[in-house]
This record gives structure tokens, sequence and C-alpha cells, in this order.
């Protein structure tokens, strides 16, 4: 059987590493048919704003796979992330990062078995990057969690855990503190584990979690979070095996896959071969599996072992510049070493993962009641707390509303609480509220009220679902 595999090899060292992975796909036999396509950097100097080419995109669409190396992003200005927009558009919702200690390469946690994987959330959170500078001096993040992102990353992390018959999830949420959208995880994780009953489901706090991944790292068989929390800890756990040289991901999507290292560009060792294609191969050895090549992966892997271990051929992120193997010498070597068995490791019995339950119709998430019994809304001010208390008083009393606080980044300012001082900033929130409903009437009159007393930037509904209210309290908020 052969394949037509779309293959991006990226920035800075990623044709370096990427020829690497290829070279030794090859070897194994599996036919492929490699696609080249550009994303990155060159395409982000042509103007194309996105970093992704449109034959870039109608590759993948016709493939399904691609294998991609490193790409650039622009730090703090411009343009998107070239790697969030190919996860965003080809809804790639899941990104698995697996973890595991490799023989031959000394850390400080040699010979604890860490064999972990981070189940990523791939397409939510803060990496929405949906932002606003509300004022000169505060800028906002939106970080949205849908119900129905939840349970496809969710039932992802169940059904990879069996495909490896793995016996322990964890759910790793901030949701102590964002009890809503974190929390909408944390609710999720505990409804979906009971259709799993051979695996045990724990939450824990993410904070413990990095904690417990420095302490105790072979605790853990799978993790599944959030974006953000699982960007960090996959950085993290990559550390306690050697580094990003060693950390492969894959980006999962119904109906596309996208598999790629961790590391990034490192545009400064570009074209030394000097750099560790590691990642990338087992990126590759991922695909393979991916693909139900077990036998190609388990060569491949295998061949791994024999040249890092055996003969001992490691590069210079592992063993200096003065001792480190040139790249090219490293895949030769695992070309060489296919077919070859080492015998200190014992296979793990992989499986094709299942996907078919997260492709299962989720529902909108229905509510008998709901109304609003408030609004919040932010305003451009640097006026004392006390007297923009005052304008706020006579905005809402026109609209027939009640002022019920003020808030500066969540902790009331109005009315005073008594031996409280805050370092106030050009950003205020105004909370009112009613002892009936809200009408849309009633919004807009308080909206035109309180535009003749300052500048407001934002209006968010206080809504009430099912008797619940769908807001947080602010601090000092009776």
């Amino acid at each position: 059987m052969s394949y037509k595999i779309t293959l991006i090899p990226g920035d800075g060292i990623g044709p370096e590493v990427t020829v690497s992975a290829c070279q030794i796909v090859n070897a194994t036999g599996v036919k492929i048919d490699w696609e080249v396509c550009e994303a990155g950097a060159e395409v982000f100097k042509k103007g194309i704003a996105t970093g992704v080419p449109q034959e870039t995109m109608d590759s993948i669409n016709r493939n399904k796979i691609a294998l991609k190396g490193p790409l650039s992003t622009p730090v703090g200005f411009g343009e998107k992330s070239a790697n969030v927009t190919l996860r965003k558009m080809f809804e790639t919702y899941g990104n698995i990062r697996p973890v595991k200690e490799f023989p031959g390469v000394a850390t400080p946690y040699s010979g604890r078995d860490i064999d972990l994987v981070i189940v990523r959330e791939n397409v939510e959170d803060l990496y929405a990057g949906i932002e606003h500078m509300q004022t000169p001096g505060v800028a906002q993040c939106l970080k949205l969690i849908s119900r129905k992102g939840c349970e496809k990353i969710v039932r992802l992390g169940f059904e990879f855990a069996r495909s490896q018959n793995r016996k322990t999830i964890h759910c790793a949420t901030k949701a102590n503190i964002m009890k809503f959208s974190e929390g909408m995880l944390k609710r999720t994780f505990e409804d979906i584990a009971k259709e799993y009953p051979d695996i045990q489901a724990n939450h824990i706090i993410v904070d413990n979690c990095a904690h417990q991944l420095v302490k105790k790292p072979e605790q853990f068989e799978v993790i599944v979070t959030t974006n953000m929390n699982g960007d960090i800890l996959s950085d993290l756990s990559s550390a306690l095996i050697g580094g990003l040289g060693f950390a492969p991901g894959a980006n999962i999507g119904d109906n596309v896959c996208i598999f790629e290292a961790v590391h990034g560009s490192a545009p400064k060792y570009a074209g030394k071969n000097v750099i560790n294609p590691m990642a990338v191969i087992l990126s590759a050895i991922m695909m393979l599996r991916h693909l139900g090549e077990f036998k190609a992966a388990l060569d491949i892997e295998h061949a791994l072992y024999i040249t890092c271990v055996v003969d001992k051929i490691l590069t210079r992120d592992v063993v200096g510049d003065e001792k480190g193997a040139p790249t090219t010498l490293f895949t030769e070597t695992v070309i060489k070493n296919l077919g070859k068995r080492y015998e200190g490791i014992q296979d793990r019995a992989y499986k094709p993962i299942s996907i078919s339950h997260t492709k299962i119709p989720t529902e909108p998430v229905h509510v008998k009641e709901r109304f609003v019994e408030g609004v919040d809304i932010f305003f451009e001010s640097t006026q004392p707390a006390k007297e923009f208390g005052k304008l706020m008083e006579v905005a809402a009393s026109e609209a027939s509303v009640k002022l019920k606080l003020i808030t500066s980044r969540g902790m009331k300012i109005y009315p005073a609480t008594e031996g409280i001082e805050l370092d106030l900033t050009d950003h205020v929130c105004a909370r009112f509220v009613s002892n009936e409903p809200l009408n849309e009437e009633t919004i807009q009159k308080l909206i035109h009220a309180v535009s003749k007393k300052a500048a407001w930037t934002h209006i968010e509904k206080l809504h009430v679902f099912d008797g619940k209210a769908g807001y947080t309290k602010a601090h000092g908020e009776e």
C-alpha cells in the first residue's frame, strides 16, 4: 500500500530534521509519496498574513495527513501563528504529546520509567487569539471554552488511553479559580469518565500537576487539559526526558492529522548539521502508527534505541558540542540499524485510536429558564473611584436600575472597602442590576445614560440560566 502525505519542511532547522525523518521512513519500505509544500517565515514575507498559502491548504485537504517541520512565528506583532492557523483551519482539536524516557539519554530522572502523554485541547482557550485593547493601558484576551470542545478532547484522551492499554487518566484544570471556563472541562471530564469504567479518572489542579510532574512524574499515564495548560505542561514534561529534542506531537482532527515536533525552528543552528532530528523522527513514528504501519514504527523505534544506547551516536544537545554527532551521521546510523531489536525495552501494545466517539454530535446546551439580571459595563477612566461612582449612580437612576459596585481588575473599589488601597489603572467596570429581568430597551437606555458620563468600551450581560448565575462575583462583592 502507498500513501500520499503532505510534507512541510518548515523554517530554520526544519528542512534538516524533516529530511532525516523522511529518509528513515523511506528506508523502512513503507511507500510514501511526499508532496512538499510551504508554510511559515517565507510565506509571511510574501505578504500572506496566515503564513499558509492556498496550495498547502489544498494539499492537506487532499491527503488528510501531513508531516511538518517547525515554523517561525513573528513575536508580538502582526501575523497569526502559522502553526495555530493550520490547527484551526483543519479543526485538529487534539494535540497529543508523548513524554517517554529514552535509553542512553542521561537526565536527573533516568531510571524512573517516565512514560506519559499530554492530550491538549488545540483550538480553543486563550489560543483562539481574540484580544482587544480595552483602554490604552489595559489589554483583554478572551478565554473561550465550549462544552463541545471539552467533550471532544476528553473523549480523545480516554480513547488514546485505551489504544495503548493505559489504566489511569488525569484532567488538569484551574477550575478552582476559573470556575466557568476551566470548570467546564472538569465537569465534562467527570461526566464522560462514567463511560470508561476500565480507566481510573482523576482530577488535579494544574499547578499541583506541574509540581507532581517534577516530583513524581512516573505516577502519570495520560493528562488531558486545556490549550495553554497543555502547552506549558508538555514543554515542562519534555525537560524530564532530555528536552524538546525528544518531544514529538500529533494534531488530531476528525478528518486531518498533522504530525510535528514540539520544538521551534532554532534558526541559529540552521544549516550546521548539528541538530537533533529525534523529535520529528518520533513524530513520524506516531504518523506510521496512525496509518496502521505498526511494524515500520517499531523498527524505527528500536533502531533509535540501538543508535543511542549501543552505538552511542548522540547529538550535541545530549552530549555537548565537542562529542555531538552530525545530524547526517545520526540519520545514517538509524537507517543502518533498521531491523535490529533492542532488548532493554518492553514494547507497548499499540492499536489505532478510535475517534468515532469524538464525532458524536454534541447537542447545544439547553436551559429551561433564562433571563438577564444586570450588565457589566467597562470604562476607560482615571477618575477617583468615589467621583466616578457618583456619576454612575446618576446614570443608573436615569435608566431605573441600580449601581451595585465598581471594580478594577476584579476588585471592588466602590463603595470603598475600609482599609483597602489599590493601585488603579485606566480601566474600571460598573455592575448594574435590577430587581426585574432587564430587557433590551432598558439596557439601551442605560448605555445612553452612562455614555453621557464616561467613555465605555465593553459590555457583558449578566445571565441567569436555570436559576444559576452565569457570571462571577467580584472580590469584595456581597
